[in-house]
């Protein structure tokens, strides 16, 4: 008895581990099936350090460790997953930068999504901070709905719960502001 005992077991144990074999190779061939090539990036770039030019001059820069490119999608994309920063010169050769941990450009909107320890710092030294800013291209204007803190040459600063603002700050508007802001006082003769 004692070995009949032992013959079921073993066919037992043998029967399942044979059908764990058998399901093993039919999930991976569900992982496999399920990576479709339609969800891969047509595009991947590494150490990007890309130059664009008007007429000649530098007009921006941007550098980012990798970048995704999903022109292969119905609503195309490029997403900059390891961060991005970007540098904008003026007419004047003057800088602005942007830095984020993450951004992500929409192509057929215009629309340019950073997320995380977003900092702009404009030409004039202005510095906006931020965890998520959305600038529309199409419309040169600058959004938020998440906190942020602007901090200003002269020393005034804003914080805000979202603003909206052409994207050189001087049509600024803040849906509620808190902060100190400095103003010169005029002699009237």
């Amino acid at each position: 008895m004692n070995t009949t005992y032992r013959k079921i077991t073993k066919s037992i144990a043998t029967l399942f581990g044979v059908a764990m074999l058998f399901s093993c190779e039919g999930n991976l061939e569900e992982i496999k099936a399920s990576r479709n090539a339609a969800d891969e990036p047509a595009g991947i770039a590494e150490g990007i350090n890309l130059k664009y030019t008007d007429s000649g001059r530098v007009v921006a820069t941007l550098k980012s460790d990798k970048m995704l490119n999903y022109q292969n999608k119905d609503f195309p994309y490029r997403e900059f997953p390891e961060g991005v920063n970007v540098a904008f010169f003026d007419e004047h050769n003057e800088k602005s930068t942007v830095i984020a941990d993450y951004g992500i450009v929409y192509d057929e909107t215009g629309l340019i999504d950073l997320q995380g320890n977003v900092v702009i710092t404009t030409s004039d030294s202005t510095l906006l901070e931020a965890e998520q800013l959305y600038w529309d291209q199409n419309q040169n204007w600058v959004f938020t709905d998440h906190p942020n803190e602007i901090k200003f040459p002269d020393g005034s600063f804003a914080k805000s719960l979202g603003f909206d603002s052409n994207q050189n700050f001087d049509n600024f508007n803040a849906r509620s502001n808190n902060g100190i802001q400095i103003i010169k006082e005029s002699k009237n003769e």
